[in-house]
């Protein structure tokens, strides 16, 4: 059965696990793009020419003493259409640089570094669920613990899909909300060239 190996001493790069946070404003820029990325405009309503009937106006005009109407979907009306409401088609996303996404990233890694939540091991496994739980419990990674590797592996992907609290991640699709909500976060040895690659890169 394989195991997964025990964690070795590495030297992590200054240039990206020990830069300076001035401030958590970036930090929060990046978070809230990340969560309005994933948000869904599912929400729609009908305007006053969409709501079925209508049609009919409800009193003549004159001579009733009541305010004019010409229809009973008026927006003011119980039952009418919506002023302003969501159609289904806005666009939540905020927009964040690529420089400015690095940044971010970073100073959520150095953040984590900071705190001692950083662990640097190779997972190999067969498959096995229990090999994962196992490597949890010898490095007493409890909570929210976050797994960042170069590849998914079919192996990897097997032991780790029934576990609620760890999150298979590549590196290459880290992100700081995936850092900050993480109570722990294991990195493969051979992430640390792909991140060092990725968020050291200079905009042409």
């Amino acid at each position: 059965m394989a195991e997964a190996t025990k964690p070795t001493t590495t030297v992590l790069p200054k240039d990206i696990f020990s830069v300076e946070v001035p401030n958590h404003e970036l930090l929060k820029l990046a978070y809230d793009s990340y969560l309005a990325s994933a948000r869904q405009a599912s929400a729609t309503t009908k305007t006053r020419g969409e709501v079925r009937g209508g049609g009919k106006k409800p009193w003549k005009q004159k001579g009733t003493g009541r305010a004019r109407f010409g229809s009973s979907r008026n927006p003011i009306w119980r039952g009418g259409g919506i002023v302003f409401g969501p159609l289904g088609n806005e666009n939540y996303t905020k927009k964040i640089s690529k420089t400015a996404k690095r940044v971010a990233i970073k100073q959520a890694l150095s953040l984590a570094n900071t705190d001692k939540k950083i662990l640097v091991a190779d997972v190999k496994t067969t498959g096995k669920t229990a090999e994962i739980v196992k490597f949890l419990a010898d490095n007493k990674l409890e909570g929210k613990v976050l797994l960042v590797v170069s590849e998914k592996t079919p192996e990897i992907l097997r032991a780790t899909n029934n576990l609620q609290n760890v999150l298979l991640i590549r590196a290459n699709y880290l992100s700081v909300y995936h850092l900050l909500n993480a109570d722990h976060v294991v990195l493969a040895k051979a992430t640390l060239p792909v991140l060092e690659t990725w968020l050291t890169k200079e905009e042409a």
